[in-house]
Formats: C-alpha cells, sequence, structure tokens
C-alpha cells in the first residue's frame, strides 16, 4: 500500500469519527438545539461532491467516508428540520 492511501484511510477514519458522535447522539435524544443547519447542509453537500470526487477517480477510501459522512449529515439534518418545525 503507497502512503497516498494510507494517508486517504486515515482521513476516512478522522471524517467518520467526526460525524458519527454527532449523528449518534441526535438519534439518541434528539436535541438540535446547538446545530447551525447551515453548517450541516454545506458540510453535506461537500460530502456529496467528495463520493462524485471518489467515484471519478476511482478512490474507495474517498467514496466509503464521504458515504458514511453523508448519510450522517442527512440524518442530523432532518432531525433538526423535524425539531424547528415543532417549535
Amino acid at each position: 500500500m503507497d502512503w497516498a492511501s494510507i494517508v486517504g484511510y486515515m482521513a476516512s477514519i478522522c471524517m467518520i469519527c467526526g460525524y458519527l458522535p454527532q449523528a449518534v447522539q441526535t438519534i439518541r435524544t434528539g436535541d438540535t438545539d446547538g446545530i447551525a443547519m447551515p453548517t450541516f447542509l454545506a458540510l453535506g453537500a461537500g460530502s456529496v461532491l467528495f463520493v462524485v470526487q471518489g467515484i471519478l477517480i476511482n478512490n474507495i477510501p474517498i467514496v466509503l467516508a464521504n458515504s458514511i459522512t453523508t448519510i450522517c449529515s442527512a440524518i442530523i439534518a432532518i432531525i433538526k428540520i423535524r425539531n424547528d418545525h415543532r417549535h
């Protein structure tokens, strides 16, 4: 395995570790008061674009990590929208 792949896998792990705890906490508690919707929409859009890039350049770490972060962003955004409409 070359250094570029190792760095890619390490970055993937960091990205997932950054998003997953927030998604799990949001699902468990339903609390979205401290979440800024524009931030999660921008990060989610960036993740989608990285998935596309990963597919185009055939880079599995980019595709996997950003697919997971896209799903996490979508879950958080959906719960946030639902909560904001209730208040």
